[in-house]
């Protein structure tokens, strides 16, 4: 009977399948590719085309029925919708959005990268474009449509799972992978992108065939592109006549018959390479429907003729949305093959075309996007904070959310695929710099208005307080004084230290209780003018204190609260050439702290060793800098650019001179290296300092090596990379972070061209090396590319500055000549993989959310936050990823929400301060530590209390516009189905007592309100 069963059921697959090769159903998805960014501004794009495509879009959609469309990145909607926007349009876009002829794809506010961009950050994007698309038409997207990123994540599928979504849709994958999944129709599969949470939020993903998301644009009937009858957008302006260059020849009588015949023949061909007989067709590009009359003119005529002629094709078309072709192939009841937890990166489209330079590109961007990223989260936790504790206090609430949102909107914009990647023209690049400066200097008004407004009684908001020094008598001595306020963003106890420019050789700490705390100070290797000063501070979670530094003009007492500062003296060692190395190894200088022991080689000039002091293990470890040289003459062989890395033979050190300086210290040891280019040369080209904390043993602090590099500005056609070789035997194989979610096994391939750059990984939080008895791990504050290029080494490219003579790059000013000075963070971690296992997590995380440092006034009163700053501490394994108040106006209830919208149309209702949105994630995979992956129960009303009384609490999906009980996602038959019913459903609300239990790698999302 089982195999009655059995056979019948692989005889309707068969039919199925074989039916495929004989009636093709082809569904025609029109679309634009509007980046925001890469060539053109967003200002340049509004102008010159993107206004046009929604206006003219919805206008055809309301003339003829049978049309449809979809609509993606959220930015130009949004920006179409407040500023162009007729109430006639907004009317009609709600009809067609109930129709179900327009629909909006993955609905972030872009189509973010998945190399370089961190997983918080795809959240938020995700969640800015949702939030708006829910509380304007309460309509939640359902599907992806990734296919313009530079590879695919395992994270991405994740998210969009948790997110809601039934179905994803990727494009850019290896090209050789891509020909090998065609010929074998495995196109399509279930991907379950996290090995913990396995098939509870696996999805079902379609990746596109060798043409892509365009329409075939080769006509061999015509020398103009194909389908395209709208020609290309031109900028700056729109011509006056109407008249695009390159626009197709129209569809006539004459030309009937041959666009039916090259229409067909694609969809015969692409329906060669998957398993159903429906054929998803994208008919779009970058920059189209900027006229959907000629385009929808066009297509209705050649669409009704092969539907009259479908007898003699073999084909039909329609138009459909992207819902209409996933529910197809979902309908058909096809079983799956499975992919597990592996990405596609790195990504290459030929042999000398691996798309890894742009891991790399760009480094100021990809830093001042993660610190933007970074002070965002830091001043949402701290105005909820303030709004629970003080809900009529003086911050105007209104003008507060709006300094957040501004800083939103410019984090979430900077994630598109050419913007953080570096992949944009420099006018693009400078205008995320614009708005990420812009919205984090909203930011720092909005601390310092929450650090100082509370003890004042002034309500004007505007008069923001200012950060200068001020004078005090103390003891009938002048004494400078600096208030320093000092906030811990993270849900953990931290302690550790921080470093502030000063102008004055000496000075003094008090904490807020008035007691000294360990500090150092030394001269800056910056300015002969500043001092660097260190000082330790000890903060509960989201808990914030003041410091008082205190520069005293008299020689101080060492007996008085002076014997806690230390004033540290620079040690210079002699300048070595390489080229007079001679026996090294033998003279060699010892850094120590609780955890390590550092040794520096004097003959030199470079670190020798690294021995772990708690299990007495000891490492061979040398680092220096490194270069690639590239070409750049397109006649000369393949080129490097902003996107590509084309190592031109192997890496030769940057360097022919080292000079060395080491500051002894009591809160941290500094090691300063200077790198020499040439061996005259008076100024260096890269540096790199070392500080080795002390006096933090047992604490996470004591295992970080902080190391600050600087680079630049580099000789043209140059890739700086900074290798770390040791004595490791690592086989070359390299773990790196899939977005800061999950880390990667990375084998190292063997390739007949370009194995250098096709070996290059993205790292955005972490990256390590380890064999069986011994790991060394990176943590970065920004996105760098890395390999593991031969045993014991790991190398990070820092920088890169291009130029090449490619028409297309030059055209679009893409050479990336970037004459910046890049100045990077790493923190390196050495012990046995099991101690490393449990650490690193919280430490990138701490790196990333580093104490915030706000100078203030001398407050005129005396300062008091009263119950403002009780810790709210999580246990080690689940990080608070985010705490915020979004200032929706929707109700949380979808039937009173629609109701509400059905009602008065848009939406009017006033913004939500009391909704607080919470995601708390596990860090941990299974298994990877006996204690830490273990599930962890905790409860809501007592890890909030120390912001207030939570009085409700409600699960919600990802990205908050679904309650997750009322969350039912597709269900997709695998080959591996059997199992899923003997698997346990562990995603379990919380309960009435508002206890949670968070599992492995889950991240869990909550509105919650405070009495």
């Amino acid at each position: 009977m089982v195999f009655l069963s059995l056979f019948l059921g692989l005889l309707l697959m068969t039919v199925s399948e074989n039916d495929a090769a004989e009636r093709i159903e082809a569904l025609v998805i029109p679309h634009s590719h509007m980046d925001v960014g890469w060539v053109y501004t967003v200002q340049e794009s509004m102008h010159a085309y993107a206004s046009n495509v929604y206006s003219s879009v919805v206008e055809e959609l309301s003339r003829v029925k049978g049309r449809k469309f979809i609509a993606v990145e959220q930015e130009f909607f949004r920006l179409w919708w407040v500023n162009v926007a007729t109430d006639w349009h907004k009317k009609q876009v709600r009809q067609l959005l109930n129709e179900g002829r327009l629909e909006f794809i993955i609905g972030g506010q872009v189509m973010h990268d998945e190399a370089v961009t961190d997983v918080d950050d795809a959240i938020l994007q995700l969640t800015e474009g949702h939030g708006f698309l829910y509380e304007t038409f309460g309509v939640r997207p359902r599907f992806g449509w990734h296919v313009d990123p530079f590879g695919a994540s395992a994270t991405t599928p994740v998210l969009f799972a948790l997110a809601g979504f039934d179905a994803h849709l990727i494009s850019r994958i290896d090209y050789d992978l891509k020909d090998d999944m065609q010929k074998n129709k495995k196109l399509q599969f279930v991907w379950r992108g996290s090995p913990s949470l396995k098939e509870k939020q696996e999805i079902f993903t379609h990746t596109m065939d060798q043409f892509s998301y365009c329409t075939p644009s080769y006509l061999p009937f015509s020398n103009r592109s194909g389908f395209y009858w709208n020609g290309v957008a031109l900028f700056p302006d729109p011509p006056k006549d109407g008249v695009y260059p390159n626009m197709s020849l129209p569809v006539t009588k004459e030309t009937l018959e041959l666009y039916a015949q090259t229409m067909v023949e694609n969809i015969k061909q692409r329906a060669q390479w998957f398993r159903t007989s429906h054929v998803l067709w994208p008919w779009g590009c970058d920059k189209q429907f900027f006229n959907a009359s000629v385009q929808f003119t066009n297509m209705d005529a050649l669409m009704n003729y092969i539907n009259a002629h479908s007898d003699k094709y073999g084909v039909t078309v329609q138009y459909a949305t992207l819902q209409d072709y996933f529910q197809t192939v979902h309908q058909t009841n096809l079983s799956w093959d499975v992919r597990g937890n592996q990405d596609f990166l790195p990504y290459s489209t030929e042999p000398f075309q691996a798309w890894t330079g742009f891991y790399g590109s760009r480094n100021v961007l990809k830093g001042v996007a993660r610190r933007a990223s970074s002070l965002l989260y830091a001043a949402e936790s701290l105005f909820t904070r303030y709004r629970i504790s003080f809900p009529e206090g003086p911050v105007q609430r209104e003008w507060a959310l709006d300094k957040l949102k501004t800083l939103r909107w410019a984090v979430s914009e900077v994630q598109h695929h050419d913007g953080i990647t570096g992949t944009e023209s420099p006018k693009v690049a400078d205008m995320y710099m614009e708005h990420l400066m812009q919205g984090m200097m909203g930011a720092e008004e909005l601390l310092a208005a929450i650090f100082l407004l509370p003890q004042t009684v002034s309500n004007d908001i505007n008069h923001t307080p200012q950060t200068r020094s001020t004078t005090v008598k103390t003891n009938s001595v002048n004494v400078l004084e600096q208030h320093v306020i000092v906030y811990n963003p993270l849900a953990w106890n931290v302690s550790t230290y921080i470093n502030i420019s000063v102008a004055y050789a000496m000075a003094v700490v008090l904490d807020d209780d008035g007691k000294a705390v360990p500090s150092q100070i030394q001269q800056s290797m910056e300015s002969s003018t500043a001092y660097d000063l260190f000082f330790v501070v000890e903060l509960g979670g989201l808990q914030y204190r003041k410091y008082i530094v205190q520069f005293p003009q008299l020689p101080c007492d060492t007996g008085s609260v002076c014997g806690a500062a230390h004033a540290a003296r620079v040690v210079r060692f002699e300048k070595k050439n390489v080229s007079q190395w001679k026996r090294t190894g033998r003279k060699l200088l010892p850094v120590l702290n609780e955890c390590y022991k550092l040794m520096f080689d004097q003959e030199t000039n470079l670190l020798h060793s690294i021995t772990d002091r708690r299990e007495k293990m000891r490492v061979r470890v040398q680092q220096d800098f490194w270069e690639y040289e590239a070409n750049g003459d397109v006649h000369s062989g393949p080129i490097s650019d902003n996107y590509i890395f084309t190592a031109n033979g192997s890496a030769i050190p940057a360097y022919k001179s080292v000079a060395m300086e080491i500051v002894p210290g009591k809160v941290v040891s500094e090691i300063r290296q200077y790198f020499y280019r040439e061996e005259e040369d008076e100024k260096h080209t890269y540096s790199v300092v070392t500080r080795v904390p002390l006096g933090f043993k047992g604490r996470l602090a004591c295992f970080r090596l902080e190391q600050s590099y600087k680079v630049g500005p580099l000789e043209m056609n140059r890739e700086t990379v900074f290798r770390t070789r040791t004595s490791l035997k690592n086989n070359r194989t390299l773990f790196t972070d899939n977005n800061g979610y999950q880390m990667m096994k990375r084998t190292h391939k063997t390739f007949v061209n370009n194995t250098v750059a096709r070996n290059y990984y993205p790292m955005v939080r972490a990256a390590y090396i380890e064999d069986d008895s011994s790991r060394v791990v990176f943590l970065s504050e920004r996105a760098h590319g890395v390999a593991s290029l031969s045993q014991g080494q790991l190398e990070v490219m820092l920088h890169r500055r291009l130029w090449n003579n490619q028409e297309w790059n030059l055209g679009y000013n893409l050479t990336l000549n970037d004459s910046s000075v890049v100045r990077p963070v790493l923190w390196m971690m050495l012990g046995s993989p099991s101690a490393l296992s449990s650490l690193y997590q919280q430490e990138a995380l701490e790196l990333q959310h580093r104490p915030v440092v706000m100078p203030i006034d001398q407050p005129q009163k005396q300062w008091n936050p009263r119950g403002f700053v009780q810790p709210v501490v999580l246990p080690q394994n689940l990080h608070m990823q985010t705490l915020s108040i979004p200032g929706w106006s929707y109700s949380p209830d979808h039937t009173q929400h629609l109701h509400s919208l059905n009602s008065g149309g848009e939406t009017n209702s006033e913004m939500d301060f009391d909704r607080i949105l919470l995601r708390i994630t596990h860090l941990y995979e299974e298994g990877e530590d006996p204690v830490l992956s273990q599930p962890t129960v905790i409860n809501l009303k007592e890890v909030m209390r120390g912001i207030g009384e939570v009085t409700q609490v409600q699960e919600r999906s990802l990205t908050g516009t679904w309650i997750k009980s009322e969350l039912k996602r597709w269900s997709w038959k695998t080959n591996e189905s059997v199992l899923k019913g003997e698997q346990t459903d562990f995603f379990s609300s919380t309960t009435q007592d508002f206890n949670v239990t968070i599992y492995p790698k889950e991240i869990r999302t909550f509105f919650i309100y405070f009495k």
